[in-house]
């Protein structure tokens, strides 16, 4: 039992929310507001130093219930797999709130501010919880602010990918439902009580055809909320429509719902229908790489063409997890935390142009670094970061996602490796664009560079990408106990699949000398010569 810290990293963004609508100055709602994300960050970072890195299960743990005639819990915890994802989750939100509180966001600030925390609230409950109905709830809260803040305070055609966002999402996220209830009621069947919670169901003994339509169920809810290929398409929509603030969130955080999904349920919950789906996946994945930088690489739009880039890295992340061993597992979480900080600051970088031009296109820049060096500074160090340079973070994830794939599946890696290749090209070309070059627009030599707000927005994330590439064990350590504990039930079921493969070939074999024997009784004997 850890008292009562993961309810209070949870709902203190709840109370600040509601504290901030009793507000009317605008200085003290953008004030108390950072203050309030900035509890939660503290708590986080007490979960990180209090971890114990050598065990696998979840710790912190508060179970208590909550609608027992129905088996409902309210049952969170945090491990290896999650603890990183929250710090990261409470680390952006801070960061998010501090960059709009400095000009991005004009209208209705009170407001934003109640929805930038109960998203919080709606991911981290998403990340800690045990129960699948908890999980499920926290799921659809963090929906609802997500599809406010690009409808209200989102540019260009904002309502139109306001519609495709919820339509997309609240597709798989009713699939999933159904699948949770049915596993619920085949574990009443099997067990005689009503269960949600997550440990309680991984004994529940499924028949093929049942794991292979509950494994669908949860598999497409969290692959459009990647998203994979090819239900990505309402992504570059809801980025490019999005205000920063909310291409952050969504980029760092609200995708990595859906590749957290499958390694926390879908894997882990049928784990033969996983083993048997590898190949469906790691083809899709691989064809999101390729085709993600190939469209990113032809975008006219900055935003966009950093849209599509989230769906050629988050392929990489699905390669590492069904990749299904340790290497592929730790680089694909790993992988998550690094399009988070990487993505998430090149969002804020282009929105830092677009608050002082107003246009996402490209052909609208040229020469910044000689009127803004500190930015083309910072944008150099991300850029490089995302494209996975030596050194940075992003070289981590990549090499050890690509390790993973190569143990697996050699083909696939080395697909994946023109991946890597053309999104330096994208991303290269783009910097070219925007920072060098003549000075072809009057106006932008009118704009001013960082300013210190802006700068502190972006010291932090920087010192992760430098941090995170020259030090990765210390989050590697606390990872892998609780990725082995995955990758244990997943060989368990492999071993399952063997056995099965080998009763089935012996009893085929043993068919085919049957019918040879008696078509040998069946002939008439031969004469004698």
């Amino acid at each position: 039992m850890g008292g009562w810290y993961l309810t209070g990293l949870i709902f203190v963004p709840t109370l600040g929310a509601f504290g901030v609508l009793a507000l009317s100055d605008e200085v003290a709602i953008w004030r108390s507001a950072f203050i309030y994300s900035l509890i939660p960050l503290v708590i986080s970072l007490h979960l990180f130093a209090a971890f114990d890195p050598h065990q696998a299960g979840y710790q912190f743990v508060e179970q208590y219930a909550w609608i027992p005639q129905f088996g409902i819990s309210y049952h969170v915890g945090v491990d290896g797999i999650s603890l990183f994802l929250v710090i990261l989750t409470t680390l952006l939100v801070s960061l998010s709130l501090l960059y709009s509180g400095g000009g991005d966001i004009t209208k209705r600030p009170r407001e934003f501010c109640f929805m930038m925390l109960v998203l919080e609230t709606g991911l981290l409950g998403a990340l800690l919880a045990v129960d699948l109905f908890l999980f499920y709830v926290f799921w659809e809260v963090m929906l609802v602010p997500m599809y406010l803040m690009i409808g209200i305070w989102g540019h260009g055609r904002k309502i139109y990918a306001t519609f495709k966002f919820v339509i997309f999402t609240m597709l798989g996220s009713l699939l999933m439902l159904v699948a949770i209830l049915y596993l619920a009621g085949a574990a009443r069947a099997q067990t005689g009580h009503l269960s949600f919670d997550l440990p309680d169901l991984y004994g529940v003994a499924l028949t093929h055809a049942q794991a292979c339509w509950l494994f669908a169920g949860f598999a497409i809810a969290f692959a459009i909320k990647v998203p994979m290929w090819p239900v990505h398409t309402w992504l570059p929509d809801a980025h490019t429509e999005a205000p920063t603030a909310g291409s952050v969130m969504l980029a760092g955080v609200m995708l990595k719902m859906g590749t957290y999904g499958f390694v926390r349920f879908a894997i882990p919950l049928f784990p033969e229908i996983a083993i048997q789906a590898t190949p469906i996946f790691m083809t899709l994945a691989v064809i999101g790489i390729i085709y993600g930088a190939l469209v990113a690489m032809v975008q006219p739009n900055l935003k966009r063409l950093v849209a599509y880039s989230s769906v050629s890295h988050l392929g990489f992340v699905m390669l590492g997890i069904f990749a299904l061993n340790t290497q592929g597992l730790d680089g694909a979480i790993y992988q998550m935390l690094n399009h988070g900080v990487s993505t998430g600051a090149l969002f804020l970088l282009v929105g830092m142009l677009y608050v002082r031009r107003h246009t996402f296109e490209i052909a609208e820049y040229g020469g910044l670094a000689k009127i803004m060096p500190m930015y083309a500074a910072f944008f150099m160090i991300v850029m490089l970061s995302s494209i996975g340079l030596p050194g940075l973070n992003g070289f981590v994830g990549e090499f050890l996602i690509l390790l993973g794939t190569f143990l697996h599946a050699p083909i696939f890696a080395w697909f994946a490796v023109a991946g890597i290749v053309l999104g330096a090209l994208y991303m290269m070309w783009a910097y070219e664009r925007v920072m060098w070059g003549p000075v072809t627009k009057a106006v932008n030599q009118t704009l001013k560079d960082l300013s210190r707000r802006e700068i502190a927005v972006m010291v932090p994330l920087v010192a992760l990408m430098i941090l995170m590439g020259l030090f990765p064990r210390p989050l590697l350590s606390r990872m892998e106990p609780s990725v082995n504990a995955l990758l244990v039930r997943v060989q368990a079921a492999q071993a399952r699949l063997d056995a099965a493969h080998a009763h089935h070939d012996a009893a085929r074999h043993a068919g085919h000398a049957r019918a040879l024997a008696a078509l040998g009784a069946s002939l008439p004997p031969m004469a004698d010569q």
